[in-house]
């Protein structure tokens, strides 16, 4: 792919935005209005621009065209639009620039937007990628709570009970990487919470994984896993998240396999 082709084309539209920006507040456009009309077309034309910058691996220059958007889109109470861009931008900085730090702020900002708009399940879809950053990053407190907001939402919708004890078996990983007792007492508020949590998988697991490390039998808690895995494949996250309980149990200066 010619990359050049793209970032000149890319340079060309970011001047016609600008262009249509000055327009927008210039004398003659308060005068006799359309003011808006072209702040709308500008950012279209930013968005056209921050996707031949995506084309180009020109990722910084694509996020600023998106910012550009997004400031001129919340003046005009656009959030949804707004909230879309930012998802838009944490991609970059999740796969491209590899800054999750970043990428969790723009999920956060854009779960604010979608919440504003009462976009709940939009908004629910960008903290859930909060939370599985966040416990990455061992920000346990910060993933616990968003599993437990969306756990609960989940449990009162007819359509979305089912996930409900996912959250709930993420929320108490969490809880077990800070420590056991945590665990234990965040397994007993679940089952109250939400009864059908206790016939779950997820939660006859958790009650395995707690007493082979009350009992610190490594040989139980790996079968366990092993089980569980066999008829629930484990994802990269929860693969993760068992790997950091289980070298509780064998000891920091033990190897995790």
């Amino acid at each position: 792919m010619d990359t050049s082709g793209k970032e000149k084309e890319a340079l060309q539209l970011l001047a016609e935005a600008d262009k249509k920006v000055r327009g927008a507040h210039g004398f003659f456009s308060g005068l006799f209005g359309g003011g808006s009309s072209r702040s709308e077309e500008a950012c279209d034309i930013y968005a056209r621009a921050a996707n031949m910058f995506k084309m180009a691996k020109n990722w910084s220059a694509a996020i600023n065209c998106l910012l550009r958007a997004i400031e001129i889109y919340t003046d005009m109470g656009r959030f949804t639009i707004a909230a879309k861009h930012h998802i838009t931008i944490a991609e970059i900085y999740e796969t491209e620039l590899v800054d999750i730090e970043k990428a969790i702020a723009h999920y956060e900002q854009a779960a604010d937007y979608y919440k504003g708009e009462e976009s709940n399940s939009s908004a629910n879809k960008c903290l859930l990628k909060v939370a599985t950053y966040a416990a990455q990053l061992e920000q346990y407190q910060k993933a616990i709570e968003i599993y437990e907001q969306v756990g609960s939402s989940a449990m009162d919708s007819p359509l979305l009970k089912y996930s409900a004890k996912e959250y709930f078996f993420k929320a108490v990983l969490c809880h077990f990487c800070i420590d056991m007792l945590n665990a234990k007492l965040a397994v007993q508020k679940y089952e109250e919470m939400f009864p059908a949590f206790s016939d779950s998988r997820e939660c006859k697991l958790v009650k395995k994984l707690l007493d082979a490390h009350e009992e610190q039998n490594i040989d139980s808690y790996t079968e366990s896993v092993k089980e569980y895995d066999s008829i629930s494949r484990l994802d990269q996250w929860l693969t993760t998240m068992l790997l950091r309980i289980k070298k509780t149990i064998q000891g920091e200066e033990e190897d995790l396999r």
